[in-house]
């Protein structure tokens, strides 16, 4: 608090710069963008950066909880070596240590047949593998056979496989059950914080104006607000889609873009945060992270409850290998699926490995969530890491998508690391991508960060034109290493509004080429554009944390 603002930026760049490697520091000197100088001063509400210095579990934690092992599933009947299903037991050994308050489930070295779900349902329980190079689980079934066929709530014969569920589906028990007895009874739900039909929510209070960045709210009754209590804020948009402008920076461009015809991105809204309370003094409310938006009269503010989380819980140091079994045509996926969570909070993956794929990595309806150290291989994912359903507040790192093991076949199509459905403040960080690209997937994501990440960029981004706009405002790409020179989806000067490009190689428009949705000035920002090896602080993320 006794720093000077000089002092501040100093020391952030000090720390940020130590962390780059002797090889880039000798391909020429550092250079500080101007961006991050104004950054510095103004974090909470610079127009083209996100703060995303709060991102991931506990605020973005270095470690994460070392519980005392409780079961090991040898002790359920689980067997090694493949011939016996130990899905059965390692799911009642989950419960059993959700029943006993939490602690964690052992897997030990070998590999471990599952002909079912692993679902960590409960809070505060840890299911941890020896390693992901030594513990193995063989899922031998789909999603398709194991609940049912997943229809899309739009529309036509999508299967929600293709961007939904995992084998194994870390979401709390009771929001689980109730969303596979709406697929079964195919009355395809919504699938977030709000229950199948968005209506599972109650008004806590009501929240007076305040502005994006502010760490304090003003409510009008506090009474049923607690320091520690997980709440949501929600912000309903108004006839004029002034909300939906404002996700974009505001401006002549939002406010002539045709947002009524949108209709897939018109049910994302109400947008819902969820946050945890602080502090409760009188009717000043202190949130763990700053406002994401203005918080305007016009959108009916308030604080409201929703279904219960699952929380404090994690999977680490295992691969989930499935069947392999030739990728299916677009939007078609079985369900051969990695590791999701699901209406989660202060939850985690560490050390996971998951191979031969249809979807790898997923954050659906999750906030404040780590997923480090993964790594998607074998025959090829459609989605290796998916980000939706208004999923905030996340951070991805230490992650590497590996080339695929063999050809692509017709008729599929790879995104790489994916975010929609109003999804916001969410960070990919130290990436290894050796295919894919950055799926800004339409669906309104805002406040996104990429940094730190290097990049065969030969994947394609999708969305229905009924999503709307590819980006929101506040898209930041960082530090970005293009191996193969193509710009698509990674220089973002040109498409997306109030948006940051910094130190990016220098890249070509070919294949996929996309166009604004907005006309006009796009208030973007492009800096040290082909120098990704100079630019300091090397990593936007550790940066942000380091003010």
């Amino acid at each position: 608090m006794g720093m000077t603002r000089r002092a501040l930026l100093g020391s952030a760049v000090a720390v940020a710069a130590g962390a780059g490697t002797s090889a880039a520091a000798d391909m020429g000197s550092a250079e500080i963008p101007v961006l991050w100088r104004e950054f510095s001063r103004t974090p909470f509400t610079h127009p083209q950066i996100p703060y995303i210095g709060r991102a991931g579990f506990r605020g973005g934690a270095a470690h994460f909880p070392r519980r005392p092992a409780i079961i090991d599933v040898r002790d359920f009947g689980a067997m090694a070596g493949g011939t016996t299903d130990s899905a059965p037991a390692i799911n009642r050994a989950i419960a059993a240590v959700g029943r006993a308050g939490g602690g964690t489930v052992t897997v030990p070295p070998g590999t471990f047949r599952i002909d079912d779900i692993i679902r960590v349902n409960r809070s505060n329980v840890t299911l941890k593998g020896a390693g992901s190079g030594r513990t193995t689980l063989y899922a031998t079934k789909n999603l398709t056979e194991l609940i049912g066929a997943y229809g899309s709530r739009y529309g036509g014969d999508k299967s929600g496989w293709s961007w939904a569920g995992g084998l194994i589906w870390l979401a709390p028990e009771a929001r689980w059950n109730s969303l596979v007895a709406a697929i079964r009874a195919k009355a395809w739900p919504f699938e977030g914080w709000t229950g199948n039909r968005r209506d599972e929510w109650r008004t806590l209070t009501t929240v007076a104006p305040a502005r994006q960045g502010s760490w304090t709210v003003t409510v009008a009754d506090s009474s049923r607000l607690r320091p520690g209590s997980l709440v949501l804020l929600r912000l309903s948009d108004d006839p004029d889609h002034t909300l939906l402008e404002h996700m974009c920076g505001g401006g002549p461009g939002p406010d002539a873009y045709v947002w009524d015809d949108k209709t897939k991105l018109t049910s994302y809204v109400p947008y819902e945060w969820p946050v945890r309370i602080a502090r409760v003094h009188g009717r000043q409310v202190t949130l763990e992270r700053p406002l994401p938006l203005d918080v305007r009269p016009e959108w009916d503010p308030r604080l409201t409850t929703h279904v219960p989380e699952l929380t404090g819980s994690g999977v680490e140091g295992l691969t989930l290998e499935a069947v392999e079994t030739p990728q299916q045509p677009h939007l078609l996926d079985k369900g051969h699926n990695g590791v999701v969570l699901q209406c989660a909070y202060d939850c985690w993956v560490d050390d996971v490995t998951v191979r031969h794929v249809d979807n790898g990595f997923g954050l659906v309806a999750a906030s404040a969530c780590t997923l480090r150290r993964t790594h998607v291989t074998g025959r090829g994912a459609h989605h290796p890491y998916f980000c939706r359903e208004g999923s905030h507040d996340n951070l991805v790192e230490d992650f590497t998508i590996e080339e695929r093991t063999g050809p692509a076949p017709s008729g599929t199509q790879l995104h790489g690391i994916n975010v929609e459905g109003l999804s916001s403040y969410n960070v990919w960080s130290r990436g290894d991508m050796r295919m894919g690209t950055f799926d800004s997937h339409r669906g309104l994501p805002f406040a996104n960060v990429r940094t730190d990440i290097t990049l065969n960029n030969n994947g394609r981004h999708g969305g229905d034109a009924s999503a709307g706009p590819l980006f929101g405002a506040r898209f930041t790409h960082w530090n970005i290493r293009v191996t193969n020179a193509r710009a698509g989806l990674v220089r973002i000067d040109g498409l997306a509004p109030y948006s940051a490009t910094v130190g990016i190689d220098e890249v070509r428009e070919f294949d996929q080429i996309d166009v604004p949705d907005f006309a006009g000035d796009l208030h973007t920002r492009l800096e040290l554009y082909g120098s990704p090896h100079t630019v300091r602080p090397r990593n936007l993320h550790a940066a942000q944390r380091a003010l």
